[in-house]
């Protein structure tokens, strides 16, 4: 049988293809391509804990929504990290 050179987790790094936060219909931001893909799952995990501690902030605070727009736009930048993660598992 043909051996294939299949990469190795370690070896697998971020495409770089996934848009997020769009004004007008084009997005403002992209994930950056060439980042390892362990890297930027660590990076949206820290991303996802402080969204839920401003969730939390924002469910408590009552006077300013400024918690829940900070919990919004680190919740959609976790989730454009991981689904260009998932485009590289995927491939």
């Amino acid at each position: 049988m043909p051996q294939t050179n299949t990469p190795t987790p370690c070896e697998l790094k971020t495409v770089g293809l996934t848009p997020f936060i769009y004004r007008s219909n084009q997005p403002l931001f992209h994930v950056s391509a060439g980042v390892p893909i362990g890297e930027a799952l660590a990076q949206a995990s820290d991303l996802l804990f402080l969204a839920k501690a401003f969730a939390e902030d924002a469910a408590y605070t009552k006077d300013t929504d400024r918690h829940a727009w900070a919990a919004h736009y680190l919740t959609t930048m976790s989730k454009a990290v991981i689904d260009d993660v998932v485009q590289v598992l995927t491939a």
